[in-house]
């Protein structure tokens, strides 16, 4: 057994609050309850479709009330107290709640105008509308009101693990759930809006365009994509990071100036298709990773660490678990704009040599390794 206990619980209006306890944590059982006065939560959003393109577009305008790089005093995501009515009722290891303000969500599959099903959704049409049905979630990774992903302990790391994937697995069988995606956004240059220490989870009600187009070249090639993918990697110079059951690499047509992949070295769909010893192990090779990515520069890196999974209900032989972090950070003081080919046309043109920065970070690994290790 894992030694992280998991405890449900809800917030004031009804939203899902669990709270992930560290092994060896001293935080009591029983947690302080909710009692704000909260308003409704605000009805579901509406997803229109794109004809151009065949994609939905979730038109979620509560969004626009979220709370924008708040003082520490006034985190929302820090454990309330008498001054301050945040999320959390109590303290925390590690808390994931339901987002007040979802992109998708609350409504599921029973919702009026709910989609039908991956061929409703695929089937064009002028003004199709459906509702965003789904689920938001946010996930504290601290109670501190600053830091990321690379400023936890091991241990800390890997109640996060787990947290992703006890939701993977939960999420995944909410009613017309189609693809569950965990992600870290960290620093205003990617557009984060808090600085404590947290990322989110998005449940969605379709497939996503990245993993359609993924799903296409899994249909269209001949062999085991990833077992090949990975296979062509761990030949080359681009690996950063190899252990017993996962490979680190920059890949070979890096789109953006840091970009990092990881793989699990066996088929694996999901967080929730882990042992416990990968999740042990991957809590640690995912600091390891992010820590290389900050000691690139003197100032932590920006960056996506996104958490590509397979859709709940299709290609789960074919489509393996992959982190990809990417930054826009072209050097100390330089960032990558999308502009007119890649933001209009969806041509990318990369800055940077894909082996070059893969012996960058190999050294920024070995220097971030060697200051934990003091």
């Amino acid at each position: 057994m894992t030694g992280i206990a998991v405890r449900p619980t809800e917030l004031a209006d009804g939203r899902e609050l669990i709270y992930f306890d560290d092994r060896g944590s001293t935080l009591p059982e029983e947690r302080r309850a909710d009692e704000r006065e909260l308003d409704p939560r605000p009805p579901t959003a509406t997803m229109r479709l794109d004809l151009l393109t065949g994609e939905w577009v979730s038109i979620a305008s509560a969004r626009q009330n979220r709370a924008f790089l708040p003082p520490p005093e006034a985190d929302p995501l820090a454990p309330q107290s008498p001054t301050n009515p945040s999320e959390i009722p109590d303290r925390y290891d590690v808390a994931v709640f339901e987002n007040r303000s979802p992109s998708f969500g609350p409504a599921l599959a029973d919702a009026p105008n709910a989609p039908e099903g991956l061929d409703d959704l695929a089937r064009p049409g002028v003004g199709r509308t459906r509702t965003s049905v789904g689920r938001c979630e946010v996930v504290c990774f601290s109670p501190e009101t600053s830091g990321s992903f690379a400023t936890l302990s091991e241990n800390r790391a890997r109640t996060v693990v787990e947290a992703w994937a006890h939701r993977t697995a939960a999420l995944s069988k909410l009613p017309g759930v189609q693809q569950v995606f965990p992600f870290e956004n960290r620093g205003e240059a990617i557009g984060v809006t808090l600085h404590h220490p947290h990322g989110q989870i998005y449940a969605y009600p379709y497939v996503t365009p990245r993993t359609s187009r993924l799903l296409d070249s899994i249909d269209r090639y001949d062999g085991d994509l990833f077992a090949d993918l990975l296979a062509f990697e761990q030949a080359g110079e681009r690996v950063v990071l190899a252990t017993d059951s996962f490979t680190a690499f920059v890949p070979f047509a890096a789109r953006w100036p840091v970009e990092l992949h990881l793989l699990p070295n066996r088929h694996v769909p999901d967080f929730a298709a882990l042992t416990e010893a990968e999740k042990d192990e991957l809590a640690v090779v995912v600091l390891r990773l992010i820590r290389a990515v900050d000691a690139l520069y003197e100032t932590p890196t920006p960056y996506i660490a996104a958490w590509h999974q397979a859709p709940v209900n299709t290609h789960r032989d074919s489509v393996r678990m992959m982190l990809q972090i990417t930054s826009p950070r072209r050097a100390a003081e330089r960032l990558k704009y999308l502009a007119g080919s890649e933001s209009a046309m969806g041509a990318w043109i990369g800055d940077l040599v894909p082996e070059q920065t893969a012996d960058r970070l190999r050294e920024a690994l070995a220097r971030a390794d060697a200051e934990h290790a003091r």
